[in-house]
Parts: C-alpha cells; sequence; structure tokens
C-alpha cells in the first residue's frame, strides 16, 4: 500500500499507526501548495479533494479521510487492539473521539496556518481551542490513553493534531495531562519512526 502524506500534516496520523500495527506503506510525498507528488505528478489526479492523507490500497483503490483510514489500517490487524472490535461500546467511542478530534480541534487549527487569517479570527480560534481542550484536559485526568489504559488509533491522532500547537503559538501550559500525553505519545518507537522518516525529528 502507498501512503500520499505531507511531513508533519495530518496524514502523520496514518503513518503512525502503521507503524504501530507493523504494516508496511510506501511513502509518497505530497507538496501541498503545488498539489504534486514529488514522483507521480498531479495529486489531484489521486486525490481530487487536494489534501493529505490519501491510502493506495493494493488492489488500487484510493481511499481518503485520516479518520477512515487509520480505522482501516487497524482492521487490517486486530490483534494489535489499535480500534476495538466493530458493533462494540468500544468502537463508537473510539469513532466519537475521532469525530471529536476532527471536527473540533483539527479544523480549528487550520486557520491558524494561513498567514492571511485576521486577528480576530485567530483570536477566536484561539479561544474555542482553549474551550476544546478544556475537554480533554479534563478526560485525560486519571487515564493514560483517550480509551483508557490501550493506545488506539485516537491516539494517533490526538498526539498529530496537538503537535501543530507550537507551530501556530497555541499555549499548552493550562493543561499538563494534556502535555503530559503528548510526551508519552512521542516516546512510543513506532511514533518516533514515523516521524523520524517524516525528517520531524533526527
Amino acid at each position: 500500500m502507498k501512503l500520499f502524506y505531507s511531513s508533519g500534516a495530518c496524514s502523520l496520523s496514518p503513518h503512525i499507526v502503521a507503524h504501530e500495527a507493523g504494516i508496511e506503506l510506501r511513502l509518497q510525498k505530497v507538496e501541498l501548495k503545488t498539489k504534486t507528488v514529488v514522483s507521480e505528478g498531479d495529486y489531484f489526479a489521486i486525490n481530487p479533494k487536494g489534501y493529505v492523507p490519501a491510502l493506495e490500497l493494493d488492489d488500487g483503490q484510493i481511499l481518503t479521510e485520516g479518520t477512515a483510514i487509520v480505522q482501516y489500517l487497524a482492521d487490517l490487524k486486530p490483534q494489535k487492539g489499535l480500534a476495538p472490535s466493530a458493533g462494540t461500546m468500544a468502537r463508537y467511542r473510539l469513532q466519537e473521539w475521532l469525530g471529536f478530534i476532527n471536527s473540533e480541534l483539527h479544523k480549528t487549527y487550520s486557520p491558524l496556518f494561513r498567514p492571511e487569517t485576521p486577528a480576530q479570527t485567530r483570536a477566536e480560534r484561539y479561544a474555542y481551542l482553549t474551550k476544546r481542550y478544556g475537554v480533554v484536559e479534563k478526560h485525560l485526568a486519571g487515564r493514560e490513553y483517550l480509551l483508557g489504559d490501550s493506545f488506539t488509533v485516537a491516539d494517533a491522532y490526538l498526539f498529530t493534531v496537538t503537535n501543530w500547537a507550537g507551530i501556530v503559538k497555541f499555549d499548552l501550559a493550562p493543561f499538563p495531562n494534556v502535555r503530559a500525553f503528548q510526551e508519552r505519545i512521542a516516546a512510543r518507537p513506532a511514533v518516533k519512526a514515523a516521524m523520524t522518516a517524516e525528517g520531524l525529528i533526527k
């Protein structure tokens, strides 16, 4: 399988999941500004949405949307426990967190990466992130991971998105549980391997 990614973008989440699951992926780097793939040209020809991640399956199908991709990868290796079994309440809790991270955190960060975003909008986004990280902070009290004691694909996604805080100068100091979570996830060998492959750490 082939993962279309951009260093440090949300595609880091499925990259981490693949390492955790022991699934070998061929990496194809996407230049997001020009929407081109280093080795294959026009990225829109691969993913008409124009953003990462996209996963090319062995049969040639293209799967998009990070929350779908991480569950697909986890289900390829159920013995790794990266996603609870389908139909269980734990699986719905996983999807609940994936949805929250996607809509309430990920999309709130997005305008903060654009230099043309007005100051008022930035202030509103910072305030909204503060409110939403308050929810995560409370939930992580007494927990190692979002679903309790086991690492899941939701943790990979939360780690990836929260890693952007430093880039956009969002202060995580008021959230000690979140900061401790980030440190725990960053120390995982699979996370280090994915980040090293993307040139994020050495």
